[in-house]
């Protein structure tokens, strides 16, 4: 996943179940890190990883669900792992989904341990993929391991879909899934991606951010030139391209592409009014992240738009060197996290023309979008699934109330499976979202594993039967198993 703060909506308010679980897990965390610490080492870096290492990432997750036909599947990218286990007749199904790919590790000189070594240090474990999302996809491996050797079976219909391409924005997911869709039908999906808010109180996600990237590409000479023998007679690709990304935007923080905000529906006073409820220090805020002064689009608090607005952000810039040269090419990669209302293939399409109507004389400019396009993602805060994943927590986290929250990060695959399985997404993630996601030195809180595990079995017992029991699908292979 892509993984950032996340807004706040008012307390559940839901009523506190006396469900508990009965698994037995491990006395010790010993065997757990020991197989967590398998999974980390393979370097399942989706965007620069040879198809063999992607494949053992794939293979490894197959094992570990022997009893439920664990397998490997190609996709027209990297491959999947699926598996599928029979519940009671009549359960209804879930569809649990994770991913093994990680984000690259940027400089190895800021990481304080090695990226692919599982290291314990106090109470938390650091590595590459720990908590995006290794670590929470092995929280589940474990519990249904643990439905298996201790109840026989799961309580519920239960199928797995564990994809290799989430950090590239899930290329190859669509073709797949809406292939396979039949297989794939359930009555609820169920992410092991996501991240909870913040360490200090149990939260839900109701959303997520959308999201586009593109690259902006300048072109000058057919290569690079010698800056005294050809500079002022040339433009130059890096000057024309720092003058397109600088228009981006106006100098207050607002996209100024023109149409970047059509279709978002205003903040409502009551809405403001539970985002302001929410505890926030803006000022602990910056001075964690060694800031004095927030800056961004003008007439939203801190929050507002970090939770509720759309951004545009300049990822990076390459070209040239510290070498004394006129390049001759220039790229900036663009990023948007787009809210419900906005239309991705629109929001390239303005950014296009935006781009376009710059004057650069001298160069050659145009826009790369990348494949992937992901709108923004809701469920509703009084989903049955909502509510009884804040019942299982409240099992967990006794006498915390679960916060409701979003996500400004983005999961690519909860739109797709809206429109092709008909089924929403819960997010029931043990990741939290400061624990450096995409950052060097990614890190999980070794107490998440053994809470996300209990919370997991809750979950699917509450899904199976009683009051927060879901209601099987009727649409064909809704309850079958391949």
């Amino acid at each position: 996943m892509t993984g950032f703060p996340e807004t706040g909506f008012p307390e559940t308010g839901f009523p506190v179940t006396s469900q508990s679980g009965a698994l037995t897990f491990a006395a010790n965390d010993d065997e757990y890190l020991r197989e967590l610490a398998e999974f980390v080492a393979i370097p399942s870096v989706s965007r620069d990883a040879t198809p063999q290492t992607m494949l053992a990432a794939a293979h490894w997750l197959a094992a570990q669900l022997p009893f439920a036909v664990g397998r490997v599947e190609q996709t027209a990218g990297h491959p999947v792992a699926r598996a599928d286990w029979a519940g009671p007749p009549g359960a209804p199904t879930i569809l649990v989904y994770g991913h093994y790919d990680v984000q690259p590790t940027g400089s190895a000189a800021e990481w304080r341990t090695p990226p692919f070594e599982l290291i314990a240090d106090g109470d938390v474990i650091h590595g590459r993929g720990v908590t995006d999302d290794k670590g929470p996809v092995y929280i589940v491996l474990a519990v249904a391991r643990a439905f298996a050797e201790q109840n026989g079976g799961p309580p519920l219909t239960v199928k797995f879909l564990f994809e290799g391409e989430e950090e590239i924005g899930s290329p190859h997911l669509a073709g797949y899934v809406t292939e396979h869709a039949a297989e794939l039908a359930a009555d609820l999906v169920i992410s092991a991606d996501g991240a909870m808010w913040r360490p200090g109180e149990p939260s839900l996600s109701v959303g997520s951010k959308g999201l586009v990237s593109m690259d902006i590409i300048v072109e000058g000479a057919t290569a690079d030139l010698h800056s005294g023998r050809f500079g002022g007679t040339v433009a130059n690709p890096l000057h024309a391209l720092s003058q397109v990304l600088a228009s981006l935007h106006h100098p207050d923080g607002s996209v100024a592409v023109t149409g970047f905000y059509d279709g978002i529906a205003p903040l409502t006073p009551e809405r403001r009014r539970e985002i302001a409820s929410v505890p926030f220090d803006d000022t602990a805020y910056l001075t964690g992240l060694g800031l004095s002064e927030a800056h961004g689009e003008p007439g939203y608090t801190t929050l507002e738009r970090l939770w509720e607005r759309p951004t545009l952000e300049i990822n990076g810039i390459s070209g040239g060197g510290k070498y004394t040269v006129i390049p001759h090419l220039a790229v900036g990669s663009v990023s948007c996290r787009l809210v419900p209302g906005q239309d991705p293939d629109a929001v390239i399409a303005r950014i296009t023309a935006h781009v376009s109507r710059q004057q650069t004389p001298g160069v050659e400019v145009r826009v790369r979008a990348d494949e992937a396009r992901v709108p923004a993602y809701t469920i509703a805060p009084d989903h049955p699934a909502i509510r009884a994943a804040a019942a299982a927590l409240e099992v967990v986290y006794p006498g915390q109330p679960v916060l409701l929250a979003k996500i400004g990060g983005t999961l690519p695959a909860t739109d797709l499976f809206e429109r092709v399985l008909g089924a929403k997404t819960l997010f029931f993630s043990f990741s939290t979202s400061d624990e450096n996601l995409h950052a060097p030195n990614e890190f999980l809180r070794t107490s998440r594993l053994r809470e996300g595990m209990r919370a997991w079995e809750v979950l699917w017992r509450l899904l199976s039967a009683g009051p927060h029991q879901l209601v099987v699908n009727a649409a064909p292979g809704g309850n079958t198993v391949a």
